[in-house]
Order: C-alpha cells, then structure tokens, then sequence
C-alpha cells in the first residue's frame, strides 16, 4: 500500500500537473470502486482544481464549489499519468480523469477490488474520511510519545494504526522500527522515554530519506513503479537476505496479507518471534534464538 512517502511523491507529482486545469470527465470503469451516489459524479465535470492534500493514505482533489474527489489505493492500486495523445497504457484502467491537459487513470493489480473512490461535497464530509492520526513531520516528541502510550498495542501496530499516526503502513514501520533498533512486538506500556525519542527520531529520519529518495527516483517525472519493496530497504521483504547493518539474515512474522520484517541481533536480542502458523506448526522444534536458527540451517 502506498504510505507517506510515495503519497508525498505522487501528490507533488499532480500538484504540478492539474491544479489549476479543469477536469473535463471522470469515466468509472468497474462497479466497485465509487462508494458514494449523492451528489452525482457528472456534477465534477467541468469544475477546476483548486488544490490537492493527503488524508491519511488518501488522496484528495479539490475542485471548484468545495467538491473533493478521494481516491484511497489500497494494497495493489496504482496512478499514472497519460499526457496529450499518449498511447493508454497495456492494463485495463478501474477510472479515468480528465483533463484539458491529459488524464490520469487509477488500476489496480489482482482479482481483488479494493481501491474506492468517494465524490463529496464540503470540508465536514471530508473530515469524515480522516481516521484522525497525527502527522509525525509536523509532531512533536511530547504529542509523538502522548499519542504512542495512548492505547496498549504492540509498536509495530501502534504506527501502522491511522487513528495514531497519518501515512505509516507495513513497508515503512519496518523500516522504522529497525532504524529504532527496536522489536516490532514491544508493548507501548512498557517502552521507556529513551527508547520513545530513539523511535520518534527514526520516525522523522526514515520518512523524510525515504521521501526524499523517491523524489530523486521520479526525477520531475510522473512516479511510476510505486511498490512497497524496493533494493535499499533494510529490513522490508528481505527475508533471508543479510541484514545492513550486522549482516543476520532477516527473520519474518506473516500474518494474514501482511508481514513483518526485523533483525534478531538488532532488535530483539537475538531471540526470533514466533511465527503464528511456523511455530505451531514446528512446536518445540521451532528455534528460540538467531544462533539455533543458523545452526539448524
């Protein structure tokens, strides 16, 4: 699922390309994706774009008269960007907008339909649509430790819960958690004021180079190839591949659609999580730390 920094990347991206333009037409090409009926959808044709913000992981589009667009892209939703006489691209498109300077479609890898697009009228409509978590960039140590230790969840569910924190998903909070060099299943009841700043600090850190990486990746370009895995990463989908900074192959817990991501030696002290269905599966067979994880290997 795209998170704050690729949702930075792709809002700068339209900001250059269509506020100010009109939006002639929005073709809707699967039965699932607009979740709203009242006010109409012909009622956004025609009308300009007067800005564009982050929701959370949505992406809003303000047009004339207070009407807002909200696309939410889910796991495997996708934007792109077809200029003046470009050729469509090779996948079917869910949605088409567009505009007196090109278009922009929305497609969503898979069988399954989650991405949404809701058409509302007025900021209290909007305000709806926010899960109400803090933006970290523009949050204190004070307001980031508050809203941490508010609730009793694990870390790694703490900052992929947006009525916590805006923007963080499962790719990021590995990362951030490993720069923190802290355990994903860490209770916020039991987390310490140093280990608070040392994750408040990784959070910030993490964002802004990852945001800024995918910036340099796009290049003034629209951002293609948006995905949760990428080679730089230290932790995120490199299970089994060396950790950077100690070289241990890194463990995973799945669960679900999800996955996390760590370092034993770096985050846990060498003990490996247990693996909801491995380690039922394995039971006293399954390794309790790096060190019988490797000699069992």
């Amino acid at each position: 699922m795209p998170e704050l920094p690729d949702l930075t990347v792709y809002l700068e991206a339209l900001h250059q390309r269509i506020v100010g333009r009109r939006l002639e037409r929005v073709l809707i090409r699967s039965p699932f994706l607009l979740r709203t009926a009242e006010p109409p959808l012909e009622s956004a044709h025609g009308r300009r774009v007067t800005e564009v913000r982050r929701i959370g992981k949505r992406i809003a589009i303000g047009l004339e008269q207070d009407l807002w667009l909200v696309l939410h892209l889910m796991i495997a939703g996708r934007l792109h960007w077809l200029g003046p006489g470009a050729a469509r691209g090779k996948r079917a498109a869910l949605a088409r907008l567009e505009f007196d300077n090109g278009a922009l479609t929305l497609t969503e890898a898979g069988s399954k339909r989650r991405a949404s697009l809701h058409l509302l009228e007025g900021q209290q409509e909007l305000r709806q649509l926010d899960p109400g978590g803090i933006e970290i960039l523009h949050s204190s140590l004070a307001q980031f430790a508050e809203r941490l230790r508010s609730e009793n969840h694990t870390l790694k569910r703490a900052l992929t819960d947006p009525k916590l924190f805006s923007g963080i998903g499962n790719a990021y909070s590995d990362e951030i958690l490993h720069a923190a060099r802290l355990s994903p299943v860490m209770l916020t009841s039991r987390i310490d004021d140093a280990q608070v700043q040392r994750l408040y600090a990784a959070t910030l850190e993490q964002l802004q180079l990852w945001t800024a990486r995918l910036r340099r990746v796009a290049a003034g370009r629209f951002p293609e190839n948006v995905t949760a895995f990428r080679e730089e990463m230290a932790v995120h989908g490199r299970f089994r591949l060396p950790c950077p900074v100690c070289g241990t192959p890194v463990q995973r817990i799945r669960y679900a659609d999800n996955e996390t991501n760590y370092c034993a030696r770096c985050q846990t002290g060498g003990r490996l999580l247990a693996d909801r269905a491995l380690s039922r599966l394995l039971k006293q067979d399954w390794p309790r730390s790096i060190e019988a994880w490797e000699r069992e290997r």
